[in-house]
């Protein structure tokens, strides 16, 4: 079988901020690089007329697989200029990177994998890519550079080009693929069809409301020229507008007295927390939250990102959370968009108002309502509707099934069949050792809802403190550690999941290739990797796993802080967490591939949510997909799974 690796590199006008869909729409291959097996690599001038786009036609019909590193980008570029190639051709290096928790950038990897230096991305590469790629600032009067203006430089960029290749090629050979083996063999096809259904999605896209965008963007410009007026009305001049963050710093401080340090949220909560302060203080500080929100930004992306035809593509990035393999966001970041402080038919009555410009009559806080509408951007369109269903809280049940805390998956299950309490109130009835109906409402929260989102990865006072502060429970810290204790006992299995774990990882790393279980986990180490076995069959990975003299276990990640690649600490909990989380997005990956096969093709999905758009019709309903998504994967029995949604026309978070 002829395996071709390919690059190309390419000019746009479009910034590839805007994201890879909206880029390539303008998009001009300048050169296309490739290499079949272990020949030596090619370079091909596209601007000279020496090679077409039928010419790279045949090359992709020729091959048998196609590697390219980041294959979102090429695959969707080679579309746009008229050339096929289909995805079950690809065998992606930087999905197969990720999926084995190693950095996704060809030159990150090339260092981690000790790809010899010679073979790694020129540093000169940067400079001709800015050079070549994009035009040249809007002040000079040479705004494209190419072959005939600079071509000394060309040529250096033909020898950049096939290093990359030569690059992807070594990186290809080494990288590991317990994961992702690609369309060369039969081994994890199930990774590599779920990825196939990925590239399905983000092409498909999903549809938005753009007239909603730009009416949003218009109210964050009336709205910001009225908090910079009231700004200098109510320090009389000393603060001309609430974004000036150091003069708003200044005149605090002076006000109150103390050095203010910053104005993050919850620094700016603390100070409205003074009873002390002055009506207009009050009202900067207030103001100055609404001006600091950074919803308009997500606005800005996606009328950027979205392609000619209103839909929005790319939006997802598979195995983009590296350790656990769950889905990373791109664009305007569907995974982390805020939870909405005006809810239901408000927020509806407030897009309404924003397209009309009037907002500001309905609404005090014009912000809350931009920030509670970012969902509201993402549409059904003409003839269709979206289907909506989550699983419900799938990693409670998920770590108590790998735990085996039988006593809380009976109770899911009672409560799923409308026959039992809800989770919170039987964790707080366990606690407090009263019956679930006796349970108060505080009850619930403090003793129920609380611990088990804090404890279940042997999280203790400072979990516990951390999420009770986003529910609003504040307890001294004996009865914060009673809780704990009392929780960590009613969950017996739970706790010796977290030691077995960490116990079995430990002598796995002191006993290479020796497999070590625990419940339904298998642990191995293989040279520097350590390998946890899902009841999936997927692996998660651990490269350069360590154990210091004192049993303290490590290995190399990138810091999600620093964003660098370096040592990092982990534990029984945190590999816990890891597992749950890992195994969940099984499950959700599981229902994703039946909706797509029963005929609810998905748009996009968040955390544990997927949106479906399908026929308005009766036929397709939330009901179907809930059941849909509620099969239990053939690895996973026994697990009770439950999932609930809504159908709209129009994307929000249900109440």
């Amino acid at each position: 079988m002829a395996t071709l690796f390919f690059d190309c590199e390419t000019f746009s006008e479009v910034p590839i901020a805007n994201g890879t869909h909206a880029y390539a729409e303008g998009a001009k291959i300048i050169l296309a690089s490739y290499a079949w097996d272990d020949e030596p690599a090619v370079c091909v001038d596209m601007t000279d007329g020496s090679t077409t786009l039928d010419d790279l036609q045949d090359l992709m019909d020729k091959a048998a697989v196609v590697v390219i590193h980041n294959s979102a980008f090429d695959r969707t570029i080679l579309r746009n200029v008229g050339v096929n190639l289909p995805v079950e051709k690809v065998h992606d290096t930087m999905v197969q990177a990720l999926s084995h928790s190693l950095p996704g950038a060809l030159d990150k990897l090339c260092t981690v994998l000790h790809v010899p230096t010679n073979l790694a991305k020129d540093k000169d590469g940067k400079r001709l890519i800015f050079l070549f790629c994009k035009p040249q600032a809007a002040n000079r009067k040479l705004r494209i550079c190419d072959r005939t203006t600079h071509p000394a430089d060309w040529e250096a960029f033909k020898s950049y080009a096939r290093m990359d290749i030569e690059a992807m090629r070594e990186v290809y050979k080494r990288l590991p693929k317990w994961n992702y083996a690609g369309p060369a063999t039969n081994s994890r096809r199930d990774e590599l069809e779920l990825w196939h259904i990925d590239q399905r999605i983000n092409d498909r896209g999903v549809a938005v409301d753009r007239e909603l965008a730009t009416a949003a963007l218009r109210a964050v410009e009336r709205l910001q020229a009225r908090l910079a007026y009231e700004a200098s009305e109510l320090t009389e001049g000393h603060v001309g507008t609430t974004t000036q963050r150091d003069r708003v710093i200044a005149y605090l401080a002076d006000y109150l007295g103390y050095p203010v340090e910053d104005l993050k949220g919850a620094s700016v909560e603390r100070i409205l927390g003074d009873l002390g302060l002055s009506d207009e203080v009050r009202e900067l500080l207030l103001n100055r939250q609404q001006a600091a929100a950074t919803s308009p930004a997500k606005y800005r992306a996606l009328l950027k990102g979205a392609s000619k035809d209103g839909r929005l593509r790319g939006t997802l990035q598979f195995c983009g959370a590296s350790r656990t393999g769950r889905f990373g966001g791109r664009v305007f970041q569907p995974q982390n968009l805020p939870r909405p402080v005006v809810k239901g038919w408000a927020v509806e009555e407030g897009i309404a108002a924003m397209k009309n410009n009037t907002e500001d009559l309905l609404f005090n806080n014009v912000m809350d309502l931009i920030t509670s509408a970012i969902r509201g951007c993402i549409v059904a369109p003409a003839g269709k509707k979206l289907v909506i269903a989550d699983l419900s809280n799938i990693e409670g049940r998920m770590l108590a099934w790998l735990a085996g805390e039988t006593w809380k998956l009976e109770a899911f299950a009672a409560f799923d069949k409308g026959v039992g309490h809800d989770l919170y109130k039987i964790t707080a009835a366990s606690i407090l050792h009263k019956k679930p109906e006796d349970i108060t409402k505080d009850e619930r929260q403090v003793s129920g809802k609380v611990p088990e989102l804090a404890c279940g990865y042997q999280g203790a006072l400072g979990a516990f403190k951390t999420m009770g502060a986003l529910y609003g429970v504040d307890l001294p810290d004996n009865t914060v550690l009673g809780i704990v204790k009392a929780w960590r006992g009613a969950h017996p299995n739970t706790v010796k999941l977290w030691y077995g774990l960490e116990n079995a990882c430990r002598d796995a790393v002191h006993s290479p290739g020796v497999v070590k279980r625990v419940g339904k986990l298998a642990i191995q180490r293989d040279g520097v990797w350590l390998r946890i076995r899902l009841p999936s069959g997927r692996y998660l990975c651990y490269p350069g796993i360590e154990c210091d003299d004192a049993g303290k276990l490590s290995y190399l990640g990138v810091n999600q802080y620093t964003r660098k690649w370096e040592r990092l600490r982990t534990y029984g909990g945190k590999l816990v967490e890891n597992v749950t989380q890992a195994a969940s997005r099984d499950v959700l990956c599981h229902g994703m591939k039946l909706a797509e096969e029963s005929g609810y093709p998905v748009v996009l999905h968040v955390h544990d949510e997927l949106l479906c758009e399908v026929p308005d019709s009766p036929d397709y309903n939330v009901a179907r997909l809930s059941a849909i998504m509620s099969t239990n994967p053939p690895w996973a029995e026994g697990l009770p799974l439950a999932a609930a949604g809504f159908e709209t026309y129009r994307y929000r978070k249900e109440d």
